[in-house]
């Protein structure tokens, strides 16, 4: 294949996600509970996701690539929820450490209990294989992208 052609490719792809993503989204904020916001839930994902026992708010704006102002405003959305607890951080007297609490944990799978049927409905058309064929690729496509943002 030409490297025109290449290019070609990797961009048609990269836009099939980046609609993909719009959708995904969309269909998330109608699923998601009053009280949760897409970056709400993203940020109870997260801990989830990564089993991270606690984490900074500047390393988690980091990672959800926002200002720390748009972070904060976020987490004190979760703390006054009681989804979080945000407390100093005992190795550095001026650094905060986020945790999820297990009230967080609960509206996350309540969450993904509202999101399942959609998931169902998905699934009925594609195969859980060809999701299972395409998560390797993605996960790579997010690790190279991820690795080259810093």
């Amino acid at each position: 294949m030409k490297q025109d052609q290449k290019l070609r490719m990797a961009f048609q792809t990269m836009s099939e996600i980046a609609i993909i993503g719009q959708l995904a989204d969309n269909a998330l904020r109608q699923a998601l509970p009053e009280t949760l916001s897409i970056a709400s839930f993203g940020v109870l994902n997260h801990f989830a996701r990564l089993g991270v026992e606690g984490e900074s708010p500047t390393k988690l704006a980091r990672a959800f690539q926002v200002t720390k102002g748009a972070m904060t405003y976020t987490l004190q959305q979760l703390e006054a929820l009681g989804f979080v607890t945000i407390t100093d951080d005992p190795a550095d007297a001026r650094a905060k450490v986020v945790r999820i609490t297990k009230a967080g944990v609960r509206a996350r799978e309540a969450a993904i209990a509202r999101v399942n049927p959609g998931m169902s409905r998905m699934l009925q058309v594609i195969p859980a294989e060809e999701f299972a064929a395409a998560l390797p690729f993605l996960t790579r496509l997010r690790e190279v992208m991820d690795a080259g943002r810093d």
